[in-house]
C-alpha cells in the first residue's frame, strides 16, 4: 500500500473517531439537558397499606424526603408548599433536606404550610454537612464516603424551626402521638450512613388505648439493612426511609444502579417487605425530592413525595 493510501486511510479512520466522539458528546449533553428538565417534573406516588387495627378510618401519611434545597429553588418550593393540599394526616421527613449554608431561611419558608400538619423527623448527613463535588463513578464503588473537612450546614436553626412548627424531632429517641384517635409510638435513629443511629426502643405505656390499638413506626434516613433488620426484628408495623434517591441515574426498563448504601438496588425506592428472624414490615423507601447541587440532574427516576394511605386490616 502507497503512502498516500496509508494517509488516506489514516485520515478515514481520524474522521470516523470525530464523528464517534462527536455524537457521544451530543447524546451526553442531550441527556444531561433531559436530566435537567427532569429533576423539577415533581410528582406525588400513592401507595396504600392494610395496617391499622380493624374498624379504624384510612389514615394519609405524607412521606418527603431528600429535599437538598438550594436557594432559588423556586418550582421546588412553589410544589413543596403545594403538598399541603393533600391535607394528610402525618407528615414524615427523613431527612438530607439542605444543600447549601443559605437554605434554611428559604426551606422553612416553602415548608411552612405543611408545618400546619402533624410531623415527625429526623436527619440526613446533608442536614449537618454541605455535598462536596465527587466523581459520579465513584458511587459504582459503594457507598458515598464524607470530606475530610465537610462544611457544617445549620441543622441545629433548621431542627428548631421544625419543632417550632409542631413536628417531633426522633433523632435516636422515640414518642407517642394520638393521631386521630389513634395512638402511633415513634423510633428514629440518627443517620445510618454517617454511623451515628442508637436505638432508643418504642415508648412505654398506653394513653387511654388498648395494648393492641398501637401502631408502631420506624424512622430512618439511610436504609442500611443492619437498621431495618434491628426494626423488623423489634416488631415495628411500619418503617419510613429516603437516602437513595431512587437511584438518581437510573436505566429505562432496569431502574436504579446504585442506592449508596448497601441495599439492593431493586429496593431503591418502592413500597417492598423486609424479614428478619421470621418477621415481616413493609418499608417504604422515597425517591426522594431533590439532588446535590453538584449532580442536579435525574434520569428515568422523577423527584417525588409519597401519600400512603393506611388502612384497617379487617
Amino acid at each position: 500500500m502507497s503512502i498516500d493510501s496509508l494517509a488516506s486511510r489514516a485520515r478515514s479512520i481520524g474522521r470516523g473517531f470525530a464523528v464517534a466522539a462527536g455524537a457521544g458528546t451530543a447524546a451526553g449533553m442531550a441527556a444531561f439537558g433531559y436530566g435537567l428538565w427532569e429533576k423539577n417534573q415533581f410528582v406525588v406516588r400513592e401507595e396504600s397499606l392494610a395496617i391499622l387495627p380493624p374498624g379504624r378510618n384510612p389514615f394519609r401519611v405524607l412521606h418527603v424526603s431528600d429535599i437538598h434545597f438550594v436557594p432559588g429553588q423556586q418550582k421546588k418550593a412553589q410544589w413543596l408548599a403545594s403538598l399541603a393540599d393533600l391535607e394528610p394526616d402525618l407528615v414524615v421527613n427523613t431527612g438530607d433536606n439542605l444543600s447549601h449554608v443559605k437554605a434554611v431561611d428559604p426551606l422553612l419558608s416553602a415548608l411552612k404550610p405543611l408545618l400546619q400538619f402533624p410531623g415527625v423527623f429526623v436527619p440526613g448527613s446533608n442536614d449537618y454537612f454541605a455535598p462536596t463535588l465527587k466523581n459520579p463513578a465513584s458511587y459504582l464503588l459503594g457507598p458515598s464516603k464524607a470530606a475530610p473537612k465537610p462544611t457544617a450546614l445549620d441543622w441545629p436553626r433548621l431542627r428548631s424551626g421544625f419543632g417550632m412548627g409542631g413536628w417531633v424531632d426522633l433523632t435516636n429517641r422515640h414518642q407517642s402521638l394520638i393521631l386521630n384517635g389513634m395512638r402511633f409510638d415513634f423510633s428514629g435513629v440518627d443517620d445510618p450512613h454517617l454511623n451515628r443511629e442508637r436505638y432508643a426502643g418504642w415508648p412505654r405505656g398506653t394513653v387511654n388505648q388498648d395494648a393492641n390499638d398501637h401502631l408502631k413506626v420506624a424512622v430512618i434516613h439511610a436504609p442500611y439493612q443492619r437498621v431495618l433488620d434491628h426494626f423488623t426484628e423489634a416488631g415495628a408495623d411500619l418503617l419510613l426511609a429516603g437516602h437513595t434517591h431512587g437511584g438518581q441515574l437510573c436505566i429505562p426498563g432496569y431502574g436504579a444502579v446504585v442506592a449508596n448504601c448497601d441495599l439492593p438496588t431493586w429496593r431503591a425506592k418502592g413500597l417492598n417487605d423486609w424479614s428478619n428472624n421470621g418477621r415481616t414490615t413493609p418499608v417504604n423507601v422515597s425517591g426522594g425530592i431533590g439532588t446535590s447541587r453538584f449532580a442536579p440532574v435525574r434520569i428515568a427516576c422523577k423527584p417525588e413525595a409519597v401519600l400512603l394511605t393506611l388502612t384497617s386490616r379487617g
